[in-house]
């Protein structure tokens, strides 16, 4: 059970949460899951519905989960390196000057900017609870720590994985992926700024994160960083290996809402299979979000630029799982359905959103600001849109 720390330090079993034996919620999710795997079963077949998700998550873990699996081993081991050499602090170094004008936050955000775009989102959180770290933050800007490394969740993996799903279907993409990475830069300006707004209201701008502000004890200060013993050799393959199992840890992290998520959108994305026949095998399903996404086209193609309505599907999933959503581009590629203007999109939409409704939760839990959940999701649910708008018209204008 997880336990919380009083004011007095001693461990405390967090309360549990508890609902009636039999509530409306039963009732109402019944229904609700009735109805839909009923609409689904009735076009499609019952057998046949059955069969083409086993067949779809099937595919989807062995030939995207595994690739992103390696991508995230890679990417692992090159941040970890990036870290213990010093990289990492050269860049805080050099941009911490830039932090505070444009998000508003100490220029020791950058660092957590860093974590996250070279891990996943919950990568800051390491960081919030270092005392070293907190004491150049006020009371109101540690909320924002959620919105702005979210922004940056699964950069690096997402970033390669679309370069290396262009080139598999002979498109350049690095140009768009570099504006999508810009894009995701605007949507989190947008997302830190305006949450800022609300905290700033709630906590005032005075008060200190931890008691002390800059001048709090702790850390190894600001011209010391931490490295693994050893000498450069040893420190190398220790990174390497460390940096690697971590994109293991993450690809096996990533499998249940690819699986999941993306069976399922894929089945509300694809439609019968040859000749109109639904046969059971994989991809195949009702073409639900490419009809919806036809109703809304003329909001989607002006503020993203989409080149089919079923390009709505990436940024939806990303909601969820951003390793769901990058995993539905090759297909797209492949068909036809997508190209490198999209590809800057999804890259922003993606990076920026990432999973963040199924982790913006926890997360603000972590830095128990719970109350402040809400706020933080419409905050960066703006800011999503905004990294959408922001890649499609610099890809419109360059």
């Amino acid at each position: 059970m997880q336990e919380e720390i009083t004011e007095q330090g001693a461990a405390r079993p967090e309360p549990v949460c508890t609902k009636k034996a039999l509530s409306w919620e039963t009732l109402v999710f019944l229904v609700l899951t009735v109805a839909a795997f009923g609409a689904i079963g009735t076009k499609m077949g019952v057998t046949n519905m059955l069969n083409t998700l086993m067949n779809t998550a099937y595919d989807l873990l062995i030939g995207t989960v595994f690739y992103i699996m390696a991508i995230a081993v890679l990417a692992g081991a090159l941040s970890a390196l990036l870290t213990e050499f010093g990289v990492v602090s050269a860049i805080n170094k050099l941009l911490s000057p830039l932090m505070k004008p444009v998000y508003g936050l100490p220029g020791a955000s950058i660092v957590g900017v860093l974590a996250t775009y070279l891990s996943d989102n919950p990568a800051i959180l390491t960081l919030a609870d270092d005392k070293n770290f907190l004491r150049y933050y006020k009371k109101y800007q540690v909320p924002a720590l959620t919105n702005i490394g979210t922004a940056f969740g699964m950069g690096l993996i997402i970033s390669t994985f679309m370069v290396g799903a262009g080139a598999a279907s002979g498109l350049n993409c690095f140009k768009a992926v570099l504006f999508g990475n810009l894009g995701a830069i605007v949507g989190s300006i947008v997302s830190t700024r305006l949450m800022l707004v609300f905290t700033a209201k709630q906590f005032g701008r005075e008060a200190d994160a931890v008691e002390g502000g800059a001048n709090a004890d702790g850390g190894v200060g600001d011209d010391r960083r931490v490295v693994r013993s050893g000498n450069a050799a040893s420190r190398f393959l220790a990174a390497v290996l460390e940096g690697g199992q971590t994109g293991v840890d993450m690809g096996m992290a990533i499998i249940p809402g690819v699986l999941i998520i993306c069976s399922l959108v894929m089945m509300l994305s694809k439609g019968p299979g040859d000749g109109g026949v639904y046969t059971g095998a994989a991809y195949e399903g009702i073409a639900l979000l490419p009809w919806l996404g036809g109703k809304i086209d003329f909001i989607l193609k002006p503020l993203f630029g989409f080149q089919s309505p079923e390009a709505i599907a990436v940024p939806i999933t990303a909601l969820g799982a951003a390793g769901a959503a990058i995993g539905l581009v090759p297909d797209m590629l492949k068909q036809g359905i997508a190209n490198e203007h999209d590809i800057a999109v999804f890259t922003a939409m993606c990076m920026c959103w990432s999973g963040y409704l199924s982790t913006h939760v926890a997360m603000m839990d972590s830095l128990h600001y719970r109350e402040l959940t809400g706020k933080a999701i419409g905050c960066h649910t703006l800011g999503g849109i905004a990294a959408g708008i922001a890649a499609n018209l610099l890809c419109f204008f360059l």
